[in-house]
């Protein structure tokens, strides 16, 4: 039994800067300070050769064309020429640095979400769905990467070149310069006017996005379901009416993008044309040469193509500020089964198992296990039987320290579990699920898990001891054949022994079957039966189980009820009891 799954609003955006979350942005750029500063060096490079270029036409035109120096003229046309050649390798290297560091940032803190997430017990899970996590690690890390690459830098970029171009009109000729920055103001009003706009918008088509891939997904992985049922018409004019809202949202933003971008253009034109009108009249009353006003057109017409990348970036940051507020919420979430400060890590595991007056919930005020107490002596065979969901599985989870318990304490061979190192207490323990998860990679990589000390030979023995081999030896290349997702090509009852091959290749002390064979067919189960006699010799093993057929041979059973042992003892005893088993016993009887 699991805890529930707790929903938060993904998409609510937070401030397009937040000096809080940069400045801890900034702390995964600190071992990579040196190329940060090259990129700043490079930028403010690439800048300055952007800001010569200008410049150079005016001293061509006003030194060299009009005084007919043809030799002067060939340096200047040299400048230029190399102006542009710095231009583009200052921009390339300004590009491949951001981007680099970028790449590394990014694997930083992949890497370190990834282990944050290793550490969560299962609760962490339960509270948060898969995509949610993914979205996380994925989606979000990648706009972090946008912020980095395409966001801070490129804004300090289209600041300084803003700037830049300013101070370097007003020292050419501060009256023209005057003229030129004259609709800034009209610019940076409608720039706030847009990005308001924008804001709404892009959180409202972000909330429809969301909605329209959760359909989609949510379909997807349930066609079967909706063919068998009929539904296609229904689900098809239902994602027809999200997909149109989604539209709509983005026609929106084209229609703000419609009104702001050609305003700044029709601002530059205007700009232009007031610098030609000015200009011309000084170059008539000879107050400036001709090379000037051309070199203030240009430098204007460079002067407006930043602004609208800032505007363009918006978004970027908003995005980036939103996806790193997540980020660190996820990595500030503490885990709650957390190691000892001193872990123990016996090296020898005899098996020995007892629960003392645990209780466990996953939800505050609802416990799942009231003062659960039992002990397994090593070597010993328990059974839990029950209803669903009246804490069997718990009992599971609670031994493996997936959960920590509220109150009491269970130990293993005499030492409390969290006292435990958890990787060695779990390396004692081989866990059989009903819902067998299987990875990519081959069969026999699905056995070990990856684990290198686990041979070849064992693995083949795991396999045999358990029936696996009979299926795997039938395929084409048999321990190195590749599994399909999740194991989509293999029956229930394949992947079943698969599970079986798999506890058994890491030899635990404790065998947990978790309904291990609830859903095998009877030939594979009587397979099954005839392992597991020989295979939990020797070992601890506690089996939960609704087939009560299937338990007959174990040394005790428990009946769980409501979260309380409820009766204990062997089948036989049980039975003359006539309580909760023997009615369990008796419905089961009935029904076969």
């Amino acid at each position: 039994m699991h805890g529930p799954n707790v929903h938060i609003d993904d998409e609510v955006l937070g401030k397009a800067y937040d000096a809080r979350l940069v400045l801890r942005l900034l702390t995964y750029l600190r071992p990579y300070w040196f190329l940060v500063l090259l990129a700043i060096l490079f930028l403010a490079g690439y800048t300055g050769a952007q800001l010569l270029g200008p410049y150079l036409v005016k001293v061509a035109i006003d030194e060299h064309i009009a005084a007919k120096d043809l030799a002067g003229l060939d340096r200047v046309a040299l400048a230029y020429v190399g102006a542009v050649v710095l231009s583009f390798l200052f921009h390339f290297a300004h590009s491949y640095t951001t981007q680099y560091v970028g790449q590394w940032v990014m694997h930083d803190i992949r890497q370190r979400l990834f282990g944050h997430l290793q550490g969560h017990d299962l609760a962490f899970f339960d509270r948060n769905p898969v995509g949610r996590l993914m979205t996380r690690v994925i989606n979000d890390v990648e706009n972090l990467n946008e912020l980095l690459s395409s966001g801070v830098v490129a804004f300090l970029g289209d600041t300084l070149m803003i700037a830049g171009i300013g101070v370097a009109m007003l020292l050419l000729e501060w009256r023209l310069g005057l003229v030129g920055i004259a609709l800034l103001p009209v610019v940076i009003l409608a720039t706030n006017v847009y990005r308001a706009r924008a804001r709404e918008n892009y959180r409202e088509s972000r909330r429809i996005l969301s909605r329209l891939n959760a359909y989609l997904n949510e379909n997807i992985s349930g066609m079967a379901t909706v063919q068998a049922f009929g539904q296609e018409r229904r689900n098809y004019l239902k994602f027809k009416d999200i997909n149109t809202q989604n539209r709509d949202a983005l026609l929106k933003s084209i229609h703000y993008n419609a009104i702001f971008f050609p305003l700044v253009e029709v601002c530059s034109a205007v700009t232009v044309s007031l610098i030609l009108w000015r200009g011309g009249g000084m170059i008539l009353d000879g107050a400036v040469h001709t090379g000037v006003v051309v070199a203030f057109i240009q430098y204007v017409q460079r002067m407006f193509q930043p602004i609208r990348d800032l505007a363009e970036k918006y978004n970027i940051f908003q995005a980036a500020m939103a996806s790193s507020e997540r980020i660190f919420r996820l990595l500030d979430e503490p885990a709650k089964v957390t190691a000892p400060s001193m872990p123990q890590q016996p090296r020898v595991a005899r098996g020995a198992i007892e629960f003392e007056d645990v209780w466990l919930s996953y939800l505050p005020g609802e416990p799942v296990l009231r003062g659960i107490s039992f002990r397994v002596e090593p070597g010993e065979k328990i059974a839990l039987v029950g209803p669903t969901g009246h804490g069997k599985t718990s009992i599971i989870s609670a031994l493996c320290r997936f959960y920590d318990v509220e109150r009491g304490r269970i130990l293993v061979d005499g030492l409390d579990i969290r006292e435990w190192d958890k990787t060695a207490l779990r390396k004692h323990i081989g866990t059989v699920l009903q819902d067998v998860f299987l990875f990519s990679g081959t069969i026999g990589e699905n056995i070990t898990l990856g684990s290198p000390w686990i041979t070849p030979e064992q693995i083949e023995e795991a396999a045999r001891l358990v029936h696996a081999s009979r299926f795997i030896e039938r395929l084409p290349r048999r321990y190195q054949e590749e599994v399909q997702e999740r194991g989509s090509t293999l029956s229930q009852g394949e992947r079943q022994l698969l599970s079986f091959a798999r506890a058994l290749a890491f030899d635990p002390t404790i065998l947990i079957l978790d309904e291990a064979t609830s859903s095998v067919d009877t030939e594979t189960e009587l397979l099954i039966q005839d392992a597991l006699r020989v295979l939990l010799q020797d070992r601890t093993a506690i089996i939960v189980a609704h087939r009560l057929s299937t338990i007959q041979f174990v040394d005790r059973i428990l009946v769980i009820h409501k979260g309380r042992i409820r009766e204990q003892g062997t089948h036989e005893e049980l039975l003359a009891r006539q309580g909760i088993y023997y009615r369990m016993h008796q419905l089961q009887y009935q029904l076969s």
